[in-house]
């Protein structure tokens, strides 16, 4: 029996010490989860959310590291 495992590449940010509070991160990061990043990008951009800024820095630091570290496109 033979089981032909893909691998898929996933690029990791991780958001440290942000002061605030989880449950209004959760509420915006459930909003873009499973997103293509152009389309959380806009709706990070004009959600008016306060959460909405550490966020977006944290989603264009995922993407940095998957163009720079796994040779991923955005």
């Amino acid at each position: 029996m033979s089981a032909v495992a893909t691998e898929r590449q996933v690029a990791v940010a991780h958001l440290k010490f942000a002061r605030m509070g989880p449950r209004k991160l959760r509420r915006v990061a459930d909003a873009i989860r499973g997103k293509s990043v152009r389309e959380a990008l806009v709706l990070l951009q004009f959600s008016g959310v306060f959460a909405s800024e550490p966020l977006e820095k944290l989603l264009k630091s995922a993407v940095a590291n998957a163009e720079n570290n796994h040779n991923m496109s955005s």
